[in-house]
């Protein structure tokens, strides 16, 4: 079958792809998605993303290469397989990210793509309670609820221990003040997930000219004299091929999208020859530049309650269920990351380099791989960094020829002395923070790492046994000017080919400040005016 669009993903950015390629009617789209459909009530529901931490049905479950630095631990990699990509199963921060994060995309041979030059399409995606104005859009598909004034009482602590230390406050980290402590908004409507899936996607079903394909596993791009002229999947256990006329656009994400080029024939020459995989285009970058964000977890007991004293009995959880049934708020309707904020390490950093989460709930990600939001047996709260900007590069490799085979994962977390660095930094402003009256007065003790953790090589040693990915894989097919270094150009297109785009994470030169899905969603709006354009 032939569509002037065939599009690999519908994931956070596909589906905005598909919603906006096909708006006009002009244009034929096929959407490919190789999980199923979202369906489940726990897509709706915020708090549902718990049930979907460790479910092989809606999640690829994908997992590192052993890590050197971080004591040869295997990092696991959630990534949604399913109607909306990770965007249907992650915990909903809406953070851009800085606007020197973008500046530096263009700087990096990508005109357009500063942040005065994506400021408009993170407002044409978002439909923001405080309306139009200069940096939120209000009539958007994306719906954006701010957390404030509907957060666990514990986050006002939190709050207030950063003004006693003098911290600076952000009301809005999408504002114009980025730096401070604040309450995170999340992409909700009405206490209920709004991935791009429900708000694009969803929507756009009943159009003639959109065809969506579940269980579409792609198998590779097809090439002719150096176009892409289709692609080959497998649905069911039967091959399927499909044409495009225009453009085949790849929006697999950070993992797959590398791994998608590399299967048929676009990569390093030399990868490609030892899984006697024919050459369509040496493109040594495909896979490179991968990058990530990583956290580590502080453990705290309180002498008032927390969340933890509401979902450690079916009575709580009862009450906070009956209040999401009725009203569409409480603890179900919001994530559980809900306070936290942007931070300089030190006096020489010119911008925040840290990111902090403060989590009325504690809980541990049990070592058995079983998904859990099971609260500790106390009255306990989280304190989380990651630092903002590391400088560690990786890669997603191939591990056969085979496509029902993942991809070797492999972010080097650690391996500069930045990133190290920087770890010591965090370690160093969360127990700054914690010295604060108002949250010692709160805080009945540190049970992870604890008191005998103290020295500098002690908090990274904690860091190497205990830290974890938070999920925003980027850069493995990065936007720049020379093909030697960058898999696609500022519109998006792969160098050297025609007919074949990336619209997703794996674009990204560099990880921004922040949680990276409203980057995506930029992304995939802007992208989706490039090849408008072009049509």
């Amino acid at each position: 079958m032939t569509y002037d669009y065939i599009i690999a993903g519908a994931g956070a950015a596909g589906c905005i792809l598909a919603n906006r390629l096909s708006a006009s009617g002009k244009h034929s789209v096929l959407l490919l998605e190789a999980g199923g459909k979202d369906s489940s009530l726990w897509f709706r529901i915020p708090v549902g993303f718990a049930k979907m931490y460790y479910n092989p049905t809606f999640n690829w479950m994908y997992y590192s290469q052993p890590q050197k630095q971080l004591n040869n631990r295997e990092i696991y990699a959630p990534r949604g397989k399913v109607q909306g990509g990770s965007g249907s199963i992650n915990a909903m921060i809406y953070v851009r990210g800085q606007a020197h994060d973008f500046d530096d995309w263009a700087a990096n041979g990508n005109d357009g793509w500063s942040f005065k030059d994506v400021l408009p399409y993170f407002r044409k995606l978002e439909n923001h309670p405080l309306g139009d104005s200069e940096y939120h859009g209000g009539s958007g598909p994306i719906s954006i609820t701010p957390m404030k004034g509907q957060t666990h009482p514990i986050c006002d602590v939190f709050l207030k221990g950063c003004d006693e230390l003098g911290y600076p406050h952000s009301d809005d980290f999408n504002g114009p003040k980025f730096e401070g402590s604040g309450i995170y908004d999340v992409n909700t409507r009405n206490g209920q997930r709004c991935s791009s899936s429900f708000a694009h996607l969803h929507p756009a079903l009943s159009r003639p000219n959109l065809t969506v394909e579940h269980y579409a596993l792609v198998d590779r791009v097809l090439f002719d004299n150096g176009r892409a002229t289709g692609i080959s999947i497998t649905q069911h256990g039967v091959v399927r091929t499909f044409t495009a006329n225009k453009e085949v656009i790849l929006c697999a994400g950070a993992v797959d999208t590398p791994k998608i080029l590399q299967l048929s024939g676009v990569a390093d020459q030399a990868l490609l020859a030892r899984h006697n995989i024919p050459l369509v285009k040496h493109l040594p970058a495909v896979g490179q530049n991968l990058q990530d964000h990583l956290c580590a977890s502080y453990y705290y007991k309180a002498n008032i309650p927390t969340l933890n004293d509401q979902l450690s009995s079916l009575f709580g959880q009862f009450k906070l269920g009956l209040k999401y049934v009725f009203t569409r708020k409480g603890a179900l309707a919001m994530s559980v990351n809900q306070a936290g904020g942007f931070f300089r390490g030190n006096e020489q950093q010119a911008n925040p380099n840290l990111q902090l989460y403060f989590n009325p709930l504690s809980y541990q990600i049990p070592k058995n791989n079983k998904a859990s939001l099971k609260p500790e047996p106390y009255s306990g709260f989280l304190l989380c960094f990651n630092p903002c900007r590391p400088t560690s590069r990786g890669y997603i490799e191939i591990a056969s020829k085979n496509p029902r085979d993942a991809a070797l994962i492999d972010p080097n977390y650690l391996s500069t002395q930045k990133d190290i660095d920087e770890v010591i930094q965090g370690s160093r402003l969360m127990r700054r923070i914690m010295q604060a009256p108002a949250l010692k007065g709160i805080t009945v003790e540190e049970v992870l790492p604890g008191p005998a953790i103290e020295s500098d090589e002690q908090m990274l040693q904690y860091f190497r046994e205990n830290s974890g990915s938070i999920y925003h894989l980027c850069g493995s097919c990065t936007m720049g000017a020379d093909e030697q270094k960058s898999v696609v150009d500022k519109r998006l297109k792969v160098h050297g080919l025609d007919g074949l785009r990336i619209v997703d994470a794996s674009i990204f030169p560099n990880v921004t400040s922040g949680n990276t899905h409203a980057a995506v969603l930029m992304v995939a709006e802007k992208g989706a005016d490039l090849i408008l354009q072009d049509a």
